[in-house]
């Protein structure tokens, strides 16, 4: 653990004390296994745009793409029986072509990854609204879910189950990022793009491949939210959770101008989120004012991250 890792970790701890002490029913067994559920259905997807924003991009697409998965996965469960395992890889696929489709845009066509991903928010929640006709579309006489149900919302030991799936995402993508090459090749990319190129790394499917993952971990998320709101509105449903997830990062890290983070900051950033809700909640601050309080969140971590990176160079000059 870092010293970011540990000084987010304190900050946490700080803010969960303030909490109880405001809100005695914070440490209540029904409120942290909601919060334990919330913080695996957002995890996951924040993690894959804590990769994309440690290369130096950003993913504004995400909530629009749990919208055009959600709904197209709803409908080949509840209208055209398909058997929920092919229904599973549909979205899991969706999600990686979507990735390949972004990743080909930012390094092929050389297009900003803000562009791209803008265009993506767009279309993808445009093309979810004219399939459903605007309407929203949800479960109905579906059968032979029990098993997806369970997986998705149930839980194991006490355990909601997308806490779980977190749990084992951050392990696999801490070897990924922390322990392969790839992952030294996505620092590399995000520090000095152009210096990775000169010593030999293939930038171009580094980042691409930074997209991918980050949309095979949408389309999971998109199962998991589904599930957890059991229907599916095409103009509302994920609106703004690329807010959420950027937020996350970026409290747990992850510098946006690329080359810093940590799985384990990413999922402690979900977590504070999670806390501050709480606390917006105890205060009885309006639950609109909740993106509010995300933008904010944003500026600070930028600035921080801006103040942190001075200091850095100011330190460099002074030993030079």
């Amino acid at each position: 653990m870092g010293k970011k890792e540990l000084g987010l970790l304190v900050l946490v701890l700080v803010i969960g004390a303030i909490t109880t002490a405001l809100n005695p029913r914070f440490l209540s067994a029904v409120n942290l296994l909601n919060m334990a559920n919330l913080i695996g259905l957002f995890g996951v997807f924040s993690i894959g745009q804590g990769l994309v924003i440690i290369t130096g991009g950003i993913d504004l697409a995400v909530g629009s793409i749990f919208a055009l998965l959600g709904v197209v996965f709803i409908d080949l469960l509840a209208n055209h029986d398909v058997a929920w395992p092919l229904a599973l890889l549909f979205v899991l696929l969706g999600g990686l072509l979507i990735g390949v489709l972004h990743g080909v845009l930012v390094t092929r066509a050389k297009l900003q990854p803000f562009v791209v991903t803008l265009c993506g928010l767009l279309i993808y929640r445009g093309a979810a609204r004219y399939y459903t006709g605007d309407a929203t579309i949800g479960f109905g006489y579906a059968e032979g879910l029990e098993s997806l149900t369970w997986l998705a919302s149930g839980r194991s030991f006490g355990v909601p189950n997308p806490f779980l799936i977190l749990i084992v995402v951050s392990a696999v993508m801490a070897v990924v990022l922390h322990r392969s090459v790839f992952g030294r090749y996505l620092f590399a990319v995000g520090r000095n793009e152009e210096a990775a190129r000169y010593s030999g790394i293939r930038t171009g499917l580094v980042v691409a491949g930074a997209y991918i993952v980050s949309g095979g971990l949408a389309g999971l998320s998109t199962v998991l939210l589904v599930f957890y709101t059991n229907s599916v509105s095409p103009s509302a449903f994920g609106s703004f959770y690329e807010l959420y997830a950027i937020a996350a990062a970026v409290l747990g890290g992850c510098s946006l101008r690329g080359g810093e983070g940590s799985i384990l900051g990413i999922v402690l950033g979900t977590v504070l989120l999670q806390i501050l809700q709480n606390l917006v909640n105890i205060l009885g601050i309006p639950s609109s004012l909740n993106f509010a309080v995300m933008g904010g969140v944003i500026l600070l971590g930028a600035l921080a991250d801006q103040e942190l990176a001075r200091r850095a160079k100011v330190g460099v000059v002074a030993r030079a």
